[in-house]
């Protein structure tokens, strides 16, 4: 029987190839064609792994290591190699759990728990199993089941995360991968064979340990660890809060949820970051010499409400706080700088009126009145409007802004007169034990609820302009996070599970044939583990209400 052929389109050339061919052999000739190995494939739009085969005419895109879904592949490839090791070099007897934690720089940082010490004599003996896993080229399989047989096998592999997490999904199949002998289950796609992860590094980090990872940037290289002290306790201070609510996982989130119990975890999730909030406010005060309080962090991360909160615990401290938004001194929109994509910046330092602001702060801290602007956001124009300020004794200004921590911004003000807070929302909730929730999915979420809410913006235009977003915390932000003088995270254990009811619809309002329905369906498979949270019980002074709406702050 004559084999069925169909036509294939690459980067605009058209080719036939026979039915049922694998994708890995098809994008085999354009590997070489980039800077970074091929790693999935979008067919006609919809993400593939480089197992499936040809079924019919289609138009392929590479998905490359160095894109943002390629590099999450192989981030989570890495890791399960890395579990693979681990098991293999102790033993499934000896172990009783590796949990991913956070990220730490461009790794992540795991702990593990069992007999086996974690030791520098371990950790060379698993980097160097990985290695040989990696240079075996050994196929990543995959297949599904039962969802009841999942939940049979985790519980049989003492995978109590994963078996509590599969009682809630409503989906009556699971997708699991395998390498050999190990099998596990992970959310998202993974290489074709452990083959593609070349690059990688191990060690032993504050009771735990690091895998190091290439940077999506520069896939093919591992770079520098270099460790940000602050940022990662501030990670794990946020992991004890959920160990102290008995909250790690979605699974057991869900379990409160179901048994009644989700009311209390808000309010004392609520009354943990409020007690936090006022710690810094009373740590201000006790300085006395503080004018500039300035905060900064990147999208999404709650400033704004945070900066209003911090100016009440100010002044239930005896100081006189002035909330003043950094966006005001943008320079009217004609002057906006544009990127290397010709899109206009407002991420970029240039886009400040920098001098103006120097000069207007200068001007408060002699004592001058100083009329401060408002942005017109609509006109694209700074406009002056009466708001007068004279700074006396107990006043002190709250300066909210990404740039916060840059000293570029604040070049003319004393160092001793400014106090730097980094803001941010580093999720504490996993999945499970090997699957991390991104802190940058958590504030993306975040951002398309407040978008459609605030500005009318589709959930498709905000997820387009993300990555212009994240290039510009990359550049602007991050580089700055460790001169804080103290840090904030702003997530709340239970958010997503609230924001789900809000984000849903308008993932769902994005086309197949959008670019953007990729990352819609990704998103909306990650909600199908949560059940929902009402917001009526969420206070009105919390940092959710900033996307979600009812705040009693004007954000």
């Amino acid at each position: 029987m004559e084999q069925k052929m169909y036509h294939v389109t690459i980067k605009g050339e058209t080719k036939e190839y026979p039915e049922g061919i694998p994708y890995s052999e098809i994008v085999k000739e354009y590997e070489g064609a980039g800077d970074a190995p091929v790693i999935l494939v979008l067919v006609d739009g919809r993400l593939r792994e480089l197992h499936k085969r040809l079924k019919g005419d289609c138009t392929i895109e590479c998905v490359t290591t160095s894109d943002p879904i390629g590099h999450q592949t192989y981030k989570r490839s890495a890791c399960l190699i890395l579990l693979k090791a681990i098991y293999d070099v102790a033993g499934q007897e000896n172990i009783d759990k590796v949990v991913i934690h956070y990220s730490v720089g461009s790794g992540y940082y795991f702990t593990m728990k069992g007999g086996t010490e974690l030791t520098q004599e371990f950790i060379d003996q698993v980097k160097s199993r990985m290695h040989e896993i990696v240079d075996a080229r050994l196929p990543i399989q995959k297949r599904s089941v039962s969802t009841d047989d999942a939940i049979a096998m985790f519980h049989k592999y003492h995978m109590y995360d994963k078996e509590r997490l599969f009682y809630y999904r409503r989906v009556s199949r699971v997708n699991l991968y395998s390498i050999e002998n190990f099998e596990d289950y992970f959310y998202g796609f993974m290489a074709n064979h452990t083959g593609y992860i070349q690059y990688f590094d191990l060690f032993l980090y504050e009771g735990g340990f690091i895998l190091q990872l290439p940077n999506q940037a520069e896939p093919d290289k591992i770079p520098e660890f270099r460790p940000q002290e602050k940022i990662f306790h501030v990670q794990r201070e946020s992991q004890e809060w959920g160990d102290r609510l008995d909250i790690s996982t979605v699974g057991e989130m869900n379990d409160k949820v179901t048994h009644g119990g989700i009311q209390d975890i808000l309010l004392i999730q609520e009354a943990m970051q409020e007690g936090r909030i006022s710690e810094i406010a009373a740590q201000i005060a006790a300085a006395g010499n503080k004018k500039f309080v300035m905060i900064a962090g990147p999208s999404s991360s709650g400033k704004t409400t945070f900066s209003h909160r911090l100016s009440i615990q100010l002044a239930a401290h005896g100081m006189k706080p002035h909330p003043i938004a950094v966006d005001n001194y943008f320079v009217n929109r004609e002057f906006t700088p544009v990127d290397e994509f010709g899109e206009k910046n407002f991420e970029c330092l240039e886009a400040i009126d920098v001098k103006q602001f120097n000069q207007d702060m200068l001007d408060l801290l002699d004592g001058k009145r100083v009329e401060l602007p408002v942005f017109n956001f609509k006109t694209g124009h700074r406009e002056y409007k009466g708001d007068f300020l004279q700074l006396g004794k107990e006043d002190v200004l709250v300066i909210e802004g990404i740039h916060g921590l840059n000293d570029k911004l604040s070049y003319a003000l004393p160092q001793e007169s400014k106090f730097k807070i980094y803001i941010s929302a580093l999720t504490q909730l996993n999945i499970d034990e090997h699957n991390r929730i991104p802190t940058t999915d958590g504030r993306l979420i975040r951002r398309i609820v407040r978008d459609a809410r605030t500005r009318g913006t589709s959930a498709k235009e905000t997820i387009a302009r993300w990555p212009s977003v994240r290039r510009g915390e990359e550049q602007n932000i991050f580089p700055f996070q460790e001169e804080a003088d103290v840090m904030f995270n702003s997530a709340l254990i239970y958010e997503l599970a609230c924001l789900k009811v809000y984000a849903e619809p308008l993932l769902f309002g994005i086309d197949k044939n959008e670019p953007e329905y990729a990352e819609a369906k990704r998103l909306l498979k990650f909600f199908d583990y949560f059940l929902p949270v009402p917001s009526e019980a969420v206070p009105h002074n919390s940092i959710l209400r900033e996307f979600i709406g009812g705040s009693c702050f004007n954000v």
